[in-house]
């Protein structure tokens, strides 16, 4: 019977991991853990007095929970039969980040885009798989699947489990990681922790900014019902009518959308500071003789400011020597985030039940301001661009969790959760305002809209929905098959619905309003008495397929396997099948129905193979070799024939029903050596062939930039990583003083990764609505994946205290450029450079009235980079986007009773 103590170290983590009914905890006196695994000569003896070294990691993943310490090696990375990276509380403390989406940016291999999505080596959000307490989540966003992780603020998760190799008892969605968030647990004790912070940023603080006055409840981010459909344009939408058909009072409807609230930017010279404050509570009792009952609370609320100096370009020609668009625009973001979760557990022995529930909505308020030229409009005239919106996200899930030992050898746990999400962008308005610049013209020196298709002058309105709603269950049973070999079947059940809608209007005047009224601001020109005088009506633009469902049903069993094969070599093989109905389809919201082929209609079933092999070289050295098939499926906005404008990229999205998964092929090779206790040293090499990546192109449609989606025949994806993890002891720089108790700490990590694509003559694709199948007319030989950097480095250097809590950390971070977008008909690739990121994080803590308390200073981008997101071909360059971000300082306060 092998049973040495890596054995049963190994044994404990892989069970929580891949069969979750197994894990328990551990409660070992320190002492105990002292005399298990000496410190190695020369390291530091760790004692009571070290917090940081005796805290509690949660995991949870499959409704039960990783805690490992006491004298079994807690190290979860090292124990775990996959290659894993864990941020426990402390280490998400240590980045600083109020959201968990700034934290993971830390770990090796990945990076985020557009502010909440997660790239793991290179691979797109698509390629992430993103998990609560192992429960899948909907998404808020029009255009992705994934939800963005910049949603969860730092204060409701205890931990971040990153797993890069697969394995079967995760969904087959497996492309290039997955992400298990898991909130903070049950209490073992009553406490109660209040905190609050203000930061301040150099681009926006104390600085010119653009806002409009919305309610009087938007600081609270909840409308005070100012932005509820007005009754002609609900009316309308239920109707089933067409405005195209000339029966629709459009005057009716365009006389009650625009108002001094929802369309008037104003100057704001002096934007305030940023704030939030958090509140986290807890207690637990006994309930009966032998069981105990939980609760935790936690409450937060963040308001924030951020202005961009933008520059946003197009080029209009191959070498990009002529600019189309050529605009500079000032953008005011308000976002305003109320967080809560609420969780309860009962534990009985070895059986236990846990309900959580969160509830977070994050609300965006925006206003911009901009002036440019377009030239196939006028080479010579000069437009005003002015946009106010406002977008509310929201995410509600609850999800109830139960383990039971049914016999020492047999464990049972269940899963089942609801999640609903939801996006609402009422009032999203826009207007252009022409100035010819001509000295014949005599209002040529002065801003008008004639309301008139866009020739001097337009005025456009939009409405967009989405909700979401996703019910998921599973259940896994786990059995030892003999002493050193472990099975777990396991079946697990999702079924996610969307619907999403969006309605464009154009206001238009016949002939145009005159100069006279043309020269008011929004809300008088498009007021009651103007719409009626002039007869200004209402175009839908939108009217071809307005409203579309979506749906994924998946179903998944698995069978794994966990068997030492000596002493030192054990393995981990499972294989998954899973079958999916993916589909989005128009819906018929007129009385007279449109013809459309825009749907999509997917019935797929796949067997996933993974094994992992470990080979324990010594109590300190490890070396890993795996290899799986997994797939990526389409996300439903890519799927969606309809136009989308995202104000961030500046770009115009559409979809393509005809796409198809993804089909991956996976391996990877690592050694790993932990020299001391939380100090290591890992290398790993990983190769990816993709059948049918999902990759985004560019077009030109009415000299406007309209990137869409299609398949492309194939990618390979390879690379390096390396990481470091290494603590010196300070104390012998003196016996007193300032270093007597201090220790240093070295974090580094990088990444090393190269993709290309794989086109030739010949090779098909399907895009909706396009004359031409060649692959070749829209991808590049050797290219590589959108999101793709060549280099990634992350290093922390730190110092803290080895006996109460006092640290200095200084974050730097670099990326190369990676491609966001194919460039369009030819044009050179839409390139983002994030650059170095420098910036520096301290905690210091204190007593106040004989609680502890804790001090936080932050300082970020202390380089000053801006955000460039560009197009070059030779001395040629195009902005898409190119702002300030600004130096940023913050300090907060956290109070423990």
């Amino acid at each position: 019977m092998l049973k040495p103590l890596g054995a049963i170290s190994l044994l404990l983590v892989t069970s929580a991991l891949v069969a979750p009914s197994l894990a328990f905890a551990q409660s070992a006196e320190p002492a105990a853990a002292e005399a298990a695994e000496p410190s190695p000569e020369g390291a530091i003896t760790e004692t009571a007095e070290q917090p940081a070294e005796q805290e509690e990691v949660d995991v949870s993943f499959g409704g039960e929970e990783i805690v490992v310490r006491g004298y079994l090696d807690r190290n979860i990375s090292k124990n775990a039969p996959q290659v894993v990276s864990v941020l426990s509380a402390a280490d998400i403390e240590r980045t600083g980040e109020g959201d968990i989406a700034g934290a993971l940016s830390r770990v090796t291999g990945l990076s985020v885009v557009g502010g909440g999505f997660v790239y793991v080596r290179g691979l797109g959000d698509r390629y992430s798989l993103a998990l609560l307490n192992g429960s899948p989540l909907p998404s808020p966003e029009p255009l992705k699947r994934v939800v963005p992780l910049d949603l969860f603020p730092t204060s409701v998760i205890a931990s971040s489990l990153v797993q890069k190799t697969y394995s079967a008892n995760f969904p087959g969605e497996f492309g290039g990681g997955v992400i298990n968030l898991t909130t903070k647990a049950i209490p073992r004790e009553t406490f109660l922790t209040m905190s609050a912070d203000a930061s301040i940023n150099g681009e926006t603080t104390n600085q010119l900014g653009y806002t409009y006055y919305g309610s009087s409840s938007d600081w609270s981010g909840f409308d005070n019902g100012n932005r509820d459909l007005r009754p002609a344009l609900a009316g309308y939408l239920t109707s089933g009518q067409r405005i195209s058909t000339g029966g629709v009072d459009t005057q009716a409807i365009a006389s009650q959308l625009v108002t001094g609230r929802n369309a008037v930017v104003q100057r704001d010279y002096n934007l305030p500071a940023n704030g939030s404050a958090n509140i986290t509570g807890g207690t637990n009792f006994e309930i009966g003789d032998d069981a105990t009952m939980g609760i935790l609370f936690n409450a937060g609320y963040s308001n924030k400011w951020r202005t961009r100096d933008t520059l946003q370009q197009t080029a209009s020609t191959l070498d990009l020597s002529q600019k189309e668009l050529d605009f500079r625009k000032v953008i005011t973001d308000n976002r305003l985030v109320v967080n809560g979760l609420v969780g309860f557990g009962i534990e009985a022995g070895e059986q236990k039940v846990r309900w959580t529930n969160v509830f977070i909505r994050d609300t965006l308020k925006q206003a911009r301001l901009g002036i440019g030229t377009r030239q196939n409009l006028s080479p010579t005239a000069t437009l005003l661009q002015q946009d106010t919106a406002w977008y509310e996200r929201q995410l509600v899930n609850s999800q109830l969790v139960g383990e039971f030992k049914l016999s020492p050898d047999v464990n049972f746990s269940f899963r089942v959760g609801y999640a609903n999400s939801k996006r609402e962008a009422p009032d999203e308005f826009s207007f252009e305002y022409y100035r010819s610049n001509q000295a014949s013209d005599p209002f040529g020196q002065v801003f008008i809209n004639r309301l008139n298709n866009g020739q001097q002058g337009s005025a456009e309105v939009s409405y967009s929905y989405l909700n979401e709603d996703l019910w998921s269950g599973s259940a896994d049973l786990s059995f030892k098959i003999t002493p050193d070999m472990t099975g777990t079947v396991g079946y697990a059940y999702a079924d996610t619905k969307r619907r999403t809608e969006r309605r464009d209007f154009l206001f238009t005047a016949p002939g145009g309003t005159p100069i006279v009224s043309a020269l008011f601001r929004p809300d008088f020109l498009l007021q009651p008495d103007v719409i009626d005088f002039y007869k200004i009506t209402l175009t839908d633009t939108n009217e071809a397929n307005p409203v579309f469902d979506a749906g994924l049903l998946t179903h998944a069993g698995y069978g794994q396997i966990q068997a030492f094969i000596t002493p030192e070599i054990s393995v981990n093989i499972g294989v998954r099948y899973e079958k999916a109905t993916q589909s989005v389809a128009p819906v018929q919201v007129f009385n007279v129905p449109t013809a459309s082929l825009a749907s999509t209609s997917l019935d797929r079933a796949y067997w996933l193979p993974a094994a992992t092999l470990t080979w324990d070289i010594n109590d300190q050295m490890k070396f890993r070799v795996s290899g799986s098939k997994t797939i990526a499926r389409p996300q439903f906005r890519e799927l969606i024939f309809q136009n989308f404008y995202d104000t961030d990229s500046n770009r115009l999205f559409r979809g393509n029903p005809l796409l198809t998964d993804s089909q991956l092929y996976n391996a990877e090779a690592r050694y790993e050596y932990y020299f001391d206790r939380d100090q290591r040293f890992t290398v790993a090499a990983f190769f990816k062939r993709i059948d049918s990546p999902i990759e985004s192109f560019s077009s030109f449609d009415d000299n406007s930039v309209v990137t869409s989606f299609a398949n492309a025949p194939k990618a390979d994806l390879y690379g390096v990583e390396i990481e470091t993890q290494k603590y010196f002891d300070l104390s012998g720089i003196g016996e007193k003083g300032f270093f007597a108790t201090r220790r240093a700490v070295a974090i580094v990590n990088y990444t090393y990764t190269q993709s290309k694509l794989g086109v030739k003559a010949g090779d098909p694709v399907a895009v909706f609505n396009s004359s031409s199948t060649s692959a070749l007319d829209f991808f590049t030989n050797g290219s590589p994946l959108t999101g793709q950097s060549d280099h990634l480095v992350n290093l922390q250097l730190g110092l803290e205290d080895t006996e109460r809590l006092s640290q200095q950390t200084i974050l730097f971070t670099f990326a190369t450029d990676r491609v966001t977008s194919r460039g369009a008909s030819g044009q050179p690739d839409i390139k983002e450079r994030p650059g170095i990121q420098l910036d520096f994080v301290a905690r210091e803590g204190f007593t106040v009235g004989g609680n502890e308390a804790e001090l936080k200073f932050e300082l970020r981008n202390l380089t000053n980079t801006k955000y460039q997101e560009r197009q070059e071909s030779g001395d040629n360059v195009i902005f898409y986007n190119r702002y300030k971000q600004g130096i940023s300082a913050s300090i907060g306060v956290e109070i423990n009773f």
